[in-house]
């Protein structure tokens, strides 16, 4: 290796601690524990996730639980931690660009995404998580690469419209759906009337049935769940295998493909425009706190009081599909317009510098989540899984909030990378990182 090609990798190489943007690791601190407040029912809830009168209690603390998640969290902070990864690619890529790389630019960005995609498979193979997302986001990051350039406001166009895509898709299934019941409740009143049914309406009132069930799983299915979750590792895998093969197939280009890369072009364009570095004012981040929220949650209210007022049957939930992005994105962006303005109180700052550590080792704390969660619900360790109400979920979320709060500001006094971003960087650079931080100021 030349002198000056050595050079050039070290000018390639990871952002430094001068270079990070703090309100983009506050905010992605945010994201992260709020993605937490989501999957922690799925880790400790058989089915409980979306309906929850499937398991995990629907009333009183329980109900108040899905309804708040639902008005402010479901989809939101998903989409937040998505708007970030797309932010990252283009704060690497013309950082690494404007310090003279070319084709290596390509080459760095491609080992990072494909490295991400490994950890993905891992993450939910070996780490027990059937709702991965880094597996997509090395799928979607293998598209993004080209739109790097792209004007910020065709880009934020562009995320809306991919986003969009999807409702035909929801139309068409809403509209499925009510056939399927319309074709069931017409065979059953031949039943009713003491006639027998030809193959097609048998056929429809065993398809309405295997719809119900699935929506609303039987008692028998939901303890088959809850046995195989209890058991040693390998049963563990073998119960959430099928979910996970769907999750990164079919599940990934039908539903969260689609999601990933529009909720990262929309990052990329708002990266652009200055908003997600807080290099805007503060009139502009209250309004687009306050628009955000008027818009976002009237449409979530409407979703959740459409499925409370329905008994959460599987054709609310259909419906309530059809306006989803129309409300999460919405409060997603007042979810930034607030965090921004929170970030530029000073008198919280001993809260935003702490977010802003979990923010930086965003990979190894997410990672974590479902290490400490695979201990505290699975048969690896306490066996809690369908034994807490959904309310109680959020003891867990509480202590691993404030563990993590604690202990990301200490390790980042010593260390320059959470462990995983230190392998991810080293991997992605060909080339072992410095781990331990020589100046305070770096």
């Amino acid at each position: 290796m030349t002198h000056q090609t050595a050079e050039l990798q070290a000018d390639l190489g990871p952002v430094t601690g001068l270079e990070r943007i703090s309100s983009i690791d506050t905010i992605r601190g945010a994201a992260l524990f709020g993605i937490l407040l989501m999957n922690i029912v799925a880790f400790g809830l058989p089915s409980g996730y979306s309906n929850p009168m499937n398991y995990g209690g629907a009333e009183g603390l329980n109900l108040a639980a899905w309804a708040i998640n639902n008005l402010l969290f479901e989809g939101t902070m998903r989409g937040l931690f998505s708007m970030l990864f797309g932010a990252g690619i283009v704060l690497m890529t013309s950082r690494a660009e404007a310090r003279g790389g070319g084709i290596e630019v390509a080459d760095i960005f491609y080992r990072r995404t494909l490295w991400l995609f490994a950890f993905g498979v891992i993450h939910a193979w070996l780490f027990l998580w059937l709702g991965d997302i880094l597996y997509f986001y090395g799928v979607a990051g293998l598209f993004l690469f080209t739109f790097r350039k792209v004007n910020p406001r065709t880009l934020i166009v562009l995320g809306v419209l991919v986003l969009a895509s999807v409702i035909p898709k929801y139309a068409y299934e809403y509209s499925q759906v009510q056939i399927a019941m319309a074709d069931a409740q017409a065979a059953q009143l031949v039943l009713d009337d003491g006639g027998e049914l030809d193959d097609e309406q048998q056929e429809a009132i065993d398809g309405w049935q295997e719809i119900l069930e699935d929506h609303n799983p039987p008692a028998k299915k939901l303890q088959k769940s809850i046995d195989g979750v209890h058991g040693n590792y390998f049963e563990i895998i073998a119960s959430h295998a099928s979910f996970i093969i769907w999750m990164q197939s079919t599940g990934l280009y039908l539903y969260f493909f689609w999601d990933t890369v529009g909720m990262m072009l929309i990052g990329m364009g708002l990266l652009k425009l200055g908003v997600l570095s807080g290099a805007r004012s503060g009139r502009f981040y209250l309004t687009m706190m306050i628009v955000g929220y008027a818009i976002g949650i009237s449409v979530n209210a409407y979703e959740t009081r459409l499925l409370i007022d329905n008994n959460f049957d599987v054709i609310a939930f259909a419906k309530a599909s059809l306006t989803y992005d129309l409300g999460r994105l919405p409060v997603t962006f007042g979810h930034i317009g607030l965090l921004t303005l929170i970030c530029r109180m000073r008198w919280l700052n001993w809260l935003t510098s702490r977010l802003a550590a979990v923010g930086r080792m965003a990979l190894t704390n997410y990672i974590a989540h479902s290490v400490v969660c695979a201990f505290v619900f699975t048969g690896i360790g306490f066996s809690m899984y369908g034994e807490l109400e959904r309310h109680q979920l959020y003891y867990v979320v509480g202590a691993i909030w404030l563990a993590q709060l604690m202990i990301s500001p200490i390790w980042l006094q010593y260390f320059r990378f959470g462990p995983l971003e230190w392998l991810w960087r080293s991997l992605t650079y060909k080339q072992r990182q410095p781990m331990r931080r020589e100046t305070v100021t770096d």
